[in-house]
């Protein structure tokens, strides 16, 4: 088979642009996220929205609508949980996104249709229709855009938030919006690799970056570097071996922070152990 096979069909094409730009929103949200150490908080919300999408289909309105509803619910509950409880906020995230996912497989398993959600789980990149396309680009932007205009704010609020709150910033508003960011790029991501994976997505880029460089700015472009190409040779490698399009991109990340790891200049495991020769 040729290799420049897969770019003669325009489902690959569509696959290959939206996996990119999923790829760059989830990667710039994930340096913020490995700074703040909110990895479980991605992954509580990712869980989280599928009542949202379920309810959505259910009542005929757009799955976006309900996905962001559910993971924004998601986030607010588990905030004002910790704020009122003595109970810490990692295991606020466990007891909220497990009662919610829990609930949504409850009224998943309940929906008769000939449309199935499947997709919603382990994304359907590949089959992505138009309508379906819009929506996912219309919130990658907004998304990136919100995170654009405020990355100095949110900078400081993740390296700092007792010096971010000395200055005058809002911290709860900050936190509140670093929420709805993060519901945002999830709702951006569920056709490209679904609840199950967004995590990696929201996760991987932003590691393989920090073990990379040490400047902030380098390492948002690393990883949203890092994230374009993962994304973009999961789709392809997935048109050869009829894999899931989902986990091949979730596993073409795992690849790199695998090399960034070992060969690392700085980080790395090879250049640690060159220092401790």
């Amino acid at each position: 088979m040729n290799l420049l096979t897969p770019f003669q069909y325009s489902f690959m094409n569509e696959a290959l642009f939206v996996g990119a730009v999923v790829g760059a929103v989830c990667a710039v949200l994930s340096c913020y996220l490995v700074l703040k150490g909110w990895s479980l908080m991605g992954d509580a919300v990712s869980h989280a929205v599928l009542p949202g999408v379920v309810g959505a289909y259910l009542l005929g309105w757009p799955i976006t609508v309900g996905a962001f509803a559910s993971g924004l619910l998601c986030a607010v509950a588990t905030g004002w949980i910790k704020s009122n409880t003595r109970i810490k906020e990692d295991t606020v995230m466990g007891i909220v996104f497990t009662g919610l996912f829990a609930f949504g497989l409850v009224l998943f398993t309940k929906v008769e249709t000939e449309a199935h959600l499947n997709h919603i789980l382990f994304g359907n990149i590949l089959g992505i229709e138009r309508g379906d396309m819009i929506e996912t680009l219309v919130a990658a932007f907004v998304t990136l855009t919100l995170i654009l205009f405020m990355r100095k704010d949110l900078l400081l609020f993740c390296f700092d938030s007792a010096h971010a709150s000395a200055i005058g910033l809002n911290t709860n508003l900050l936190y509140y919006m670093l929420l709805a960011l993060l519901a945002g790029t999830i709702v951006a991501s569920l056709q490209a690799v679904g609840i199950i994976l967004v995590v990696a997505m929201l996760v991987t880029p932003g590691c393989t970056a920090r073990l990379l460089t040490d400047r902030f700015d380098r390492m948002l472009m690393v990883s949203v570097g890092s994230s374009v190409l993962a994304s973009c040779l999961g789709v392809y490698v997935s048109f050869f071996i009829n894999g899931s399009t989902g986990a091949c991109i979730v596993l073409a990340q795992a690849l790199l922070f695998a090399l960034a790891f070992v060969f690392g200049p700085k980080h790395g495991l090879l250049a640690a152990r060159k220092r401790l020769a």
